[in-house]
This record gives C-alpha cells, structure tokens and sequence, in this order.
C-alpha cells in the first residue's frame, strides 16, 4: 500500500499565496501576515495527503516564488548586486531576486522544462562564495513533523541545479558550471544532516537533468556527486525523481547505479520508454517510484490500464528481492516476508509534481457535470494515488474504480466529442505547405507603403493594465449584475483611454489594451466550440502569477467572429495603425489542459483553422497589422533531441495556416517570451511573419547573440528593451543603450521598439513613464541615425 505525490499545488485552492503575496508587496499586510497564510496552506496540504492514506507526503515543495529560487537561498548564492553578505536570506533578498527593486533588476526567468511554470535562473561562476543561507527545507520538515505528518524532504538535485544555471555576467562562456559542485556540495550535506538531526528517514532529490540528451562528462557529475554524498547519506532512504520524459538508455544507467541512493522515481506517463528498461534492468533492493497518475493533465486515470502497468512492473521489483530467497535455507515464513518487502519496493506515485494542474475539482460547482466526471485535479488525483496503491495491495475499492471505468466510457462515447466536418477540414491540412505566396521582404515594402511607419517605429505586445474598476466591470457582466449595453459602454471607454494614452506618448503602432479579455487563452477558448472552463482551476506560471487554462475536450471550432468588433471600435478611433490581437494555436494548445484521445498536432491545425478564420475577418473589418502570439511555441519543444523536428515541423506550419491567405499590405506579427530561441531560430525564421517582438531584456540579451553568430534575419524584429515582470521604470539612456546594442547586429529598417511582454500586471504608474522613456529612447536614436547621415 505504498504511495507517494511528487509535489503538490501551493497557491491554494482559491489562490490564498497569490493574494497573500501581491498584499505583502504593495505594502498592505505584513510579513507574519504573509507567513500564517503559507503555513496555514502548507498545514492542510499534509493533512489531506495523510487523511487520504499516502505514505511518502512531501515537504519543501511550497516556495514563496519558486523551488529554484529556494535552492538559491539555500545554497547563498545571491548576485553581489542584491547587497547582500551573509545571515539567513530574508524576504528582502528573496523578493528583489525574483522581482527586482527599485535600483536593481531582477534575475532572468525562463520555462521549467516544456512546463507553462517558470523558474529563476542561478546566476554563477568562480568567485560565487557558496554558504548554507536559508534553513527552509529543514524548518519546513519540523513543521510538518510538530503537525503529525511524517514527510519526505525534497531538494532540486546538485547537479540538475548547476545544469539549469547560467554564467553570471562577465563570466568566460568556457567556465563549467559542473566545476562549482564541490563548493555546494558541502552545503547539501549539511542541509541533509540537519534533515537526519530532525529525525527524516527519506529524502527526495529532483533530478529532472536525467531525461535530456546529456553528454558523458554531465553524467559522470551525478554519478561523483552522488558518491561524494553517500557517506552523509547513510541511514536514509534516498529517492532521485526524474519526470517530464523518458530516461535515456545511458541515462538510465547511470541513475540506477547512484551511490547511496535506495530509490528511483519515473514519468510513466510521458515516459513509456522507460517501461522497458525498468523491465530489463531494475537494480535488485532498490524502490521504484512509478508515476502513473499524470501530474501534468486534469483527466481521470485509467485506472485499470494502471493497474495492469504497476502489476507488470510489481514483478520486476519483486523479483529483484525473491532472487535473494533460497527454500533450502529459509523458511516459508522468510520467503513471505522477502516477497512483502518486494511489493512495499514498488510505489505507486504521481508521473510529477501537481503543481502543473489545478487544485481541487470540488471548487467547481458549476462545471458541466458530463465532462466533470471526466476529471481530476490534484486533490482527486491524491485519492487516485491511493486508490491504486490499496487495488495493487488487493484491496481494490469496486464502487471507485467502477464509477472510475463508467466516466472513461462516457467520454469516449460523447457525441459532444466529436465533430466529423471538423476532423475531414484538419485532416485535409495534410501534405499542404501553407505559406503566403510573396516573400516577406515584397511584403514589407507594400506595408510600408500603407503603414509609412518611421525607422525603429514603436509599439507595445498587447495588453495593458488591468485595473480593478476594469476586473469588477467584467466580473458583474459575467454575474450578469450589469446590462451588456453598460458593459460595452464600459469597455469602448477604457479602449479610448489606453488609445488616448499611446497617442499622447507617440506610439507608432497601438493596441486596444484588450480590456474585455480575462486571460490570452481562455478569452479565445470561451468563444470556440470543443472548450471548458473551470471558475477556480487556476495554475501558477510564476511567482503570484497563475492561469487558468480552458480544458479541451472536443474537436474544436469557430462559430463566430471573436475581437472584430472590439478591433475595429478601436481603429475607429484614431488615425494610427491599430493591431489586432489573437493568440497563436500552438499557445492555444500549450496553455491548455489538451484531450489525450487524439494526438496533439490534430488538436493544434483544428485551432489554427479556427484562428484562420478570425484573421481573415479582421482582415476584412480594416485591421491592417494584425500580431498572432506564439508566447509558447518554444514551451512545447519536446526534450529529447530526436523529437523536435516533428514538432516543430506541425508547430510552424500551424501558424502558417492561420495566415496564409491575407493580402501583402496585411502586416503579421507575432510574439514570443521567456524561453531559451536561439536554438530553434530557424524555424522562428520559418513561420514566415512580418515582424516578431520577443523577450530579450531580462535573459541579458541572449537573442541578440544568434545574429552576432551569423544568423541573417530579413522581417522586422523587436527583441524587448525593458522588463515589464518588474516594477522597475527603466530610464531613457538605459533603453537607448539597449537599442543601440540591438543595431549592432540587426539592420535599422527590421529593428521595432517594444516592452519584452505584455502590460496587464503592470500598474499606470509603471507603465506611462515607461513607456514614455522607451518613445524618447527611440526618438533618441532616430535623430542620432539622421545626423550621422
């Protein structure tokens, strides 16, 4: 009856962090205030996991901002320009690393893996003086011990941390990140001594490194970490967790031969592979952690095609201990108790942490009760955990896995499901190439012509801020407390302020603002057929920051124009270019909790036909620029090496589609932010848009280092010149310095002016003088250009 959950959820079911937090930074609550709010939700987290029978219940996994930054905290290695020299790191540093503050910015923020979540990135290189600087993980334990909760500490790996850093500024790029571990690992093995004082009996490392494509020197530093750990880990049981794919062959190996480790925790979700080298080679007396219940998805397990895995698998553990078990020399009664040790070796456990999901279904009262059945948040995916872990045992609950079997059958039988002129239009994409039939510098010039835009012409990426008069005025129309007249006069009045705002400030190019949206997915999602939508499902991405993503359940469609109207009563009110704002289909699908019954890159051109249409409408409504994010289009690159081609191949082409049919003098843009581009920039080159604005500013311009390489870019590009996940106002020399380090590399007729992202979080206070010194920067610029004419 073994069972385990990765991690956990830590907004809260109603986001209580997410609210506790954004009071603590403006001032309106104190620090004691913030902290009984956390343990108060870390409280009911290990008394749910213990009320619901799980045995190995996790602890460290809540963090104030992120786990990452935790193991920063923990590890003291803090930028000098935080200011800080040595004690416990406080809120102070904490906040202004993962924030920035008022003199300093923040550190860079990037993807998790191919997660939405984001995480901070360690700043390092040799002169980092590592000490042992925050005692959470420790206190967190003891916590939850004085509560009666027995847990598992949980720690980001040595190695999977060095490997997810990057080189402090003014580091030489040949320093090896891999050379730091003897100066942390001394710091994990206090940590874990403190960890065995308190009385932990296990511990989890997170070593999520173990499924990319590693080179052989990377997996010998797990492998000398991890004996260089062994002596200080003796007399605990040790678990390392891998997640989000399949372990490579050689990886495998590796992991499974770790000094002092007892236990290996496995992704069986998004990690079939690893079935078969479990099969073939499981280490005799180890633990195996198999994660069947996704952590990454909101349907219901299959609960019986779990089952039928872990009893496969229950035989490869098993019979690494009766191996041991000689009848000439044993008694039946020892061969009994080896063969019970073999099942307790076996752990049914989540595929990753469930803080890629939402909550608790038992929040959603109003959601249709047919596709309710059909699901599981993390709550329910407890229950799930320990459901299988009793059936493995032989104590299977009939009524639960019965109704369990009749939801799957429902689903899978739902005429709501299907929608067969859909399927033919997505299948009949096949073999077609999709682009626009004129090269993007013959574009360029027509829309030049139309547009007659200045040099470095300026911008912003859509949204801006959201403030409470404007969320409770969508709130009341959606309570419908509010006439819908009143609330489109509502909306057409803050359109006109933001226009207003971008024409005082000389913006070449403007946006509405989108006012009327709640979120960039679920606005599209709530108007095409195939979506649902949860009232509190929200997941975080980072920090307070947390999303809540529409549920595709069905073939999905457009059943009538989107933003037209709210487009074109924009446009209506000034002269200038007014841009029309869609979200991509490849972000549509990767911000969404996506069926599993069909493949995904089907889901993904049924959206794209469906964003087609709307693009073809704007088009036709007068919007002349019209931007198409793509903000995760680099999220969803699959990890291992071997699979991006595919991906990227149908990833593009959705795009392709959704603008393949507008006229030359039609300006597409699009946008993307926080990932790691240099990689995969030709196939960024490949969507074929016009311009593409794309986060550069708080990654230390890494962009700008593709074009430096040699990468010619012939369509208009804005790489960000300020960070607008900070509330800090940059200046207009900072900006300018910027700019002129973009035109380095990049020609001046391609070069656009813009924030990296969107401006919903931000307040009008930040916001104007921003915005402002990023006009004056460009004007700056220009007449610097004019004169050296």
């Amino acid at each position: 009856m073994a069972s385990h959950i990765v991690g956990y959820p830590r907004m809260g079911p109603k986001r209580e962090l997410k609210f506790a937090l954004e009071s603590f930074w403006d001032g309106k609550s104190t620090a004691d205030d913030l902290k009984k709010v956390s343990a108060d939700l870390r409280s009911d987290i290990w008394k749910q996991m213990s009320a619901a029978g799980i045995k190995y219940i996790p602890s460290n996994t809540f963090a104030y901002y992120d786990q990452v930054l935790d193991t920063t905290a923990m590890l003291g290695a803090v930028p000098p320009r935080y200011g800080w020299n040595s004690g416990e790191i406080g809120f102070d540093v904490y906040f202004s690393m993962a924030r920035g503050n008022a003199s300093v910015p923040a550190m860079e923020m990037t993807k998790w893996f191919d997660t939405n979540y984001h995480y901070i990135v360690p700043e390092l290189g040799p002169e980092v003086k590592f000490s042992y600087a925050s005692h959470k993980a420790v206190n967190e334990y003891k916590e939850a011990k004085a509560l009666g909760a027995e847990t598992v500490p949980v720690l980001v790996g040595p190695v999977s941390y060095l490997l997810l850093s990057k080189l402090a500024k003014g580091v030489d790029k040949s320093f090896d990140l891999l050379s730091l571990l003897p100066k942390i690992l001394p710091i994990y093995k206090e940590v874990i001594e403190e960890l065995k004082g308190a009385g932990a009996t296990w511990i989890q490392f997170d070593e999520p490194l173990f499924v990319m494509d590693l080179e052989g020197h990377k997996l010998q530093a797990f492998s000398g970490a991890y004996a260089e750990l062994e002596s200080t880990l003796s007399g605990l049981n040790v678990l390392v967790e891998t997640y989000f794919a399949d372990v490579p062959a050689e990886a495998y190996k590796t992991l499974t031969s770790l000094k002092g480790v007892t236990a290996f925790g496995f992704d069986l979700i998004r990690g079939t592979k690893t079935i078969d080298l479990i099969k073939s080679s499981f280490p005799e007396g180890k633990y195996l952690f198999a994660g069947v219940v996704d952590g990454r998805n909101i349907w219901a397990n299959d609960l019986a095609a779990s089952l039928i895995t872990l009893q496969s698998l229950e035989g490869v553990v098993g019979k690494g201990i009766v191996s041991t078990c000689d009848p000439l020399n044993l008694s039946l009664t020892r061969c009994l108790y080896y063969l019970c040790i073999g099942a307790d070796k076996l752990v049914v456990s989540t595929s990753c942490s469930l803080l890629h999901t939402a909550v608790d279904l038992v929040n959603e009262t109003k959601l249709d009760a047919e596709i309710k059945s059909w699901l599981a948040f993390a709550a329910q995916k407890v229950v799930e955990v320990d459901a299988l872990a009793k059936a493995l045992a032989g104590q299977t609950n009939q009524s639960f896995f019965s109704a369990n079997a009749e939801a799957l059958s429902s689903r899978r039988s739902s005429p709501r499901v299907t929608n067969q002129s859909v399927q033919k239009a997505a299948a009949d994409l096949k073999g077609s190439d999709h682009r626009r039939a004129t090269e993007v510098t013959a574009r360029l010039d027509a829309q030049q012509k139309k547009l007659n835009l200045p040099i470095l012409p300026t911008t912003t990426i859509g949204s801006f801020p959201q403030t409470v008069e404007l969320r409770r005025v969508r709130r009341e129309y959606k309570a419908k407390k509010i006439s819908e007249e009143d609330y489109v006069k509502a909306i057409k009045e803050e359109i006109k302020k933001v226009v207003d705002i971008q024409e005082e400030l000389d913006i070449d190019v403007l946006v509405h603002g989108e006012p009327e949206r709640n979120d960039m997915v679920e606005y599209f999602g709530e108007q095409l057929s195939g979506f649902a939508f949860t009232a509190n499902g929200w997941v975080q991405s980072y920090g307070s920051r947390c999303v809540k993503p529409p549920i595709i359940y069905g073939d999905v469609s457009r059943p009538k124009p989107m933003t037209v109207f709210w487009s074109s009563t924009a446009q209506s009110m000034t002269k200038r270019p007014m841009k029309g704002m869609l979200t991509g289909p490849v972000t549509i699908l990767n911000w969404s909790f996506v069926r599993n019954d069909q493949p995904r890159h089907e889901t993904c051109y049924q959206i794209a036909l469906a964003i087609k249409d709307e693009v073809e409408d704007l088009e036709k409504g007068g919007i002349g620029v019209i931007q198409i994010d793509e903000a995760a289009l680099r999220e969803g690159l699959p990890l291992r090496k071997a699979e991006h081609s595919f991906y990227l191949d149908w990833a593009v082409h959705s795009f392709r589609i959704t603008n393949c049919g507008v006229q030359d003098s039609t300006q597409i843009h699009t946008h993307m932010c926080y990932s790691h581009f240099n990689d995969i920039i030709h196939s960024i080159i490949d969507m074929d848009a016009d311009v593409i604005t794309i986060e550069n500013s708080r990654s230390d311009e890494k962009l700008l280092s593709v074009f430096r390489e040699g990468v010619k870019y012939g369509a208009g590009i804005g790489p960000g010149v300020y960070d607008i996940h900070s509330p800090r106002i940059p200046s207009t020399d900072e900006i300018a310095d910027r700019v002129n380090k973009m035109l380095a590399v990049l020609e001046q007729n391609i070069l656009w002016v813009n924030p990296d992202c969107g401006l919903k979080t931000r307040k009008y206070t930040e916001v104007k003088p921003a915005l402002k010194n990023m006009v004056d920067a460009a004007k700056l610029i220009r007449s610097q250009l004019s004169t050296a004419k």
